[in-house]
């Protein structure tokens, strides 16, 4: 092993522009969702827009919790010298629950975001419109055994987030490896958890918009797009936070580490997507089109934008192995990465959640998409100055440290 004279108390400083521009982005946003519902007509379209970035900023921080608990169980080495960006992403993760539940919750009590099975009447045989499909999955979707899935589900992420970045903060007291047992046992716990849970948190959040419509393929197609969202966000913050003289400890061989992921799960990506696909098409199921009739018919640019902007791009960009390594090159894949899969969400929510006529494009999806995108830099960003950005008392940083592939 080389000897290295890196800081290891660094600790990241959020002033100036950073900062001011991001609250300019989450004041754009207040405004782009006030101008939404003082309209009644663009009311469905600002609570889908709100939906849409809840859950992207949820799913983001729960992947970063996710990332950590990987890398304890794999007991990986590599990593370990940037752990902190994902530690503060888990660490805002409690935010965006708060945030999340309440657009889920004012969209059933006050509003008909989840009018395909929540619309009076679709569970009442007496009714005129009464869906036999809908009232068979009644003991399923219902607003207090959802709402309560809701909560139990966010609510554990976020204790294991929070407790996996607390265990950090006692090593780096501590030192020993009493705090790293722990969060290699609390990950192989959460993992678990994790595992089991994302499909129906999925299904909930975002396939209940469609209830007549389902797929066994689309927690996977969820966990895929959330995880590699995630991994593009935290190439994107090492690689700013070493543009401004940060981390000079990462050097390209972790960088061609997170490109690998970022490449190979997007074709994972790609896979469960034509899947889904696919399984409809080849068993020759006709009554399950329509949700990819909608897609084709009405939001056909979007469709092949997903396509292009979250297969082809990290695909052709990412297969050479210097364009890995080179920061540039990974900033602007991980930022295409990241604007891909809004439109991938924004897919896979607004067909459903927004009646047809009433669909558009505008002020309100861009501010509403500045506006989180202000509070997760915020958030994530005073989250990671309250800590040195490397954790010195890591067992494996060394190995990190001289990290060469």
């Amino acid at each position: 092993m080389g000897t290295h004279n890196y800081n290891l108390t660094e600790q990241f400083e959020f002033t100036g522009k950073a900062k001011t521009l991001s609250v300019i982005a989450i004041v754009i946003g207040i405004a782009a969702i006030a101008f939404g519902f003082s309209n009644h007509e663009l009311h469905e379209r600002t609570f889908a827009n709100l939906l849409l970035m809840g859950y992207y900023f949820a799913c983001v921080c729960m992947s970063g919790a996710f990332f950590l608990a990987v890398q304890f169980v794999a007991q990986a080495g590599w990593s370990a010298a940037i752990l902190r960006v994902p530690q503060a992403m888990a660490k805002t993760l409690p935010i965006a629950v708060v945030i999340l539940i309440a657009i889920v919750g004012l969209g059933l009590y006050t509003h008909n975001l989840y009018h395909h099975w929540n619309a009076p009447g679709l569970t009442d045989k007496g009714a005129a419109n009464y869906d036999k499909i809908i009232d068979g999955k009644s003991p399923f979707l219902n607003v207090p055994f959802f709402m309560a899935r809701q909560v139990i589900f966010l609510g554990v992420y976020s204790f294991f987030a929070v407790l996996l970045s607390k265990l950090s903060a006692n090593e780096d007291l501590e030192g020993g490896l009493n705090s790293y047992r722990k969060s290699f046992k609390y990950s192989c716990i959460f993992l678990v958890i994790y595992g089991f849970t994302t499909p129906i948190f999925a299904f909930d959040t975002i396939m209940s918009l469609e209830a007549h419509w389902f797929s066994t393929m689309f927690g996977w197609y969820n966990f895929a797009a959330m995880w590699v969202s995630s991994l593009a966000t935290m190439a994107i913050i090492i690689i700013l936070l070493k543009k401004a003289g940060y981390m000079s400890f990462v050097n390209n061989s972790h960088l061609h580490n997170l490109g690998q992921f970022i490449f190979g799960f997007s074709i994972f990506w790609t896979y469960v997507w034509f899947a889904q696909f696919l399984l409809i098409y080849y068993a020759n199921m006709p009554e399950e089109t329509v949700y990819f009739y909608k897609r084709f018919e009405f939001y056909k640019i979007w469709f092949y934008l997903n396509l292009a902007l979250n297969f082809l791009s990290p695909v052709l960009l990412l297969m050479d192995r210097d364009n890995k390594r080179n920061e540039n090159t990974l900033l602007a894949v991980s930022i295409l990465v990241l604007v891909g899969h809004w439109v991938d969400y924004y897919q896979m929510i607004m067909p459903g959640a927004v009646e047809e006529g009433q669909n558009g494009f505008g002020f309100i999806e861009i501010g509403t998409a500045i506006g989180f995108v202000g509070l997760f830099t915020f958030t994530v960003l005073t989250a990671l100055s309250k800590k040195p950005l490397v954790a010195k008392n890591h067992p494996f940083l060394q190995e990190s440290l001289n990290h060469h592939l």
